[in-house]
């Protein structure tokens, strides 16, 4: 009976070994002829873009917690073309940024602008990849306020508030500040500012009054950035794949992988401009909110296509 079942599992094992066999070539063949089916097999990067003015957070965090939970992900690259935005938002994203690093490398690649909240952002990662050319910098805080007061006087038009508070209608567009006023507003503008001024030293390790003697609004060349400690590599895209690369000890090729682009790209985006093009006609009439954004920008939107 034992002799019976030998030929059996003889021919078994053959067939095993033939499976392996051809499916090592098979592999090996994958690798060898087609580039674009060697992406599965080798490592992958995240790149998450960071567009235009920063107004909400959704989509980059989402995109950070689905980056950071894929074990197929071995990095994330955050492509930065900002001139910043609110602050909420930004520290949003700098915090997702910070529950990020301790389980996946991210690195900051700036493109044209990162500025203001755009280096807030930045300041988080573990690298800091700019351009010589890139505008960064602008570290501080601003509060814009439309005054139409003369406007109204000279066509007749007077405004009556009723309000609970003193300073429930503080920076309506019809009255300039009071004295009050602006010390409330002043004193609100420098502790959101000191927040910024924490987050780089905690980011970049730098010390505070290195940092305070830079966080008076100015904008630097990415160069210059290098220089004072804020930018840790010149270089392009690229260079920061491959900064990146060695930061999480991959070697050879990599895949980037981008967020997913709705199949209705076009019209989101028509509409994403409309709604803040109308959102800053708005803000010319009623006052800007308080922000980190760098004020150089005179289009609405900065964008690089990737």
């Amino acid at each position: 009976m034992a002799g019976k079942r030998h030929p059996i599992l003889t021919v078994l094992v053959i067939i095993l070994v033939i499976a392996i066999v051809l499916g090592s070539t098979m592999v090996i063949a994958i690798k060898t002829l087609s580039p674009s089916s060697y992406q599965l097999f080798s490592e992958k990067i995240g790149v998450i873009p960071v567009e235009g003015t920063i107004s909400d957070s959704q989509t980059v965090t989402s995109e950070l917690v689905k980056f950071r939970k894929d074990n197929r992900i071995k990095a994330i690259i955050l492509k930065i073309n900002s001139p910043g935005g609110a602050i909420a938002p930004s520290q949003e994203i700098y915090r997702e940024i910070e529950k990020t690093i301790p389980t996946k490398k991210v690195v900051a690649a700036m493109g044209t602008v990162a500025a203001s909240g755009g280096y807030y952002i930045a300041a988080a990662t573990n690298k800091i990849v700019a351009n010589p050319g890139t505008i960064t910098g602008s570290i501080g805080v601003i509060m814009e306020f439309v005054r139409v007061e003369d406007l109204l006087n000279k066509i007749g038009v007077d405004l009556e508030i009723m309000k609970s508070g003193e300073f429930k209608d503080i920076g309506s567009p019809d009255r300039k500040l009071t004295a009050r006023e602006r010390e409330i507003l002043d004193a609100m503008i420098m502790d959101m500012q000191k927040q910024f001024v924490q987050a780089i030293v905690r980011g970049r390790n730098l010390s505070l009054e290195k940092v305070q003697e830079i966080a008076d609004g100015r904008i630097f060349s990415g160069a210059q950035a290098k220089e004072l400690g804020l930018v840790d590599f010149l270089g392009n895209f690229q260079d920061a794949v491959e900064i990146t690369k060695e930061l999480a000890g991959i070697k050879g090729d990599v895949t980037l992988v981008y967020a997913k682009k709705s199949k209705f790209e076009l019209l989101d985006l028509l509409l994403e401009t409309g709604a803040k093009f109308t959102a800053r006609l708005l803000d010319n009439i009623k006052g800007r909110s308080i922000a980190y954004r760098w004020s150089g920008i005179s289009r609405p939107d900065v964008r690089e296509s990737y």
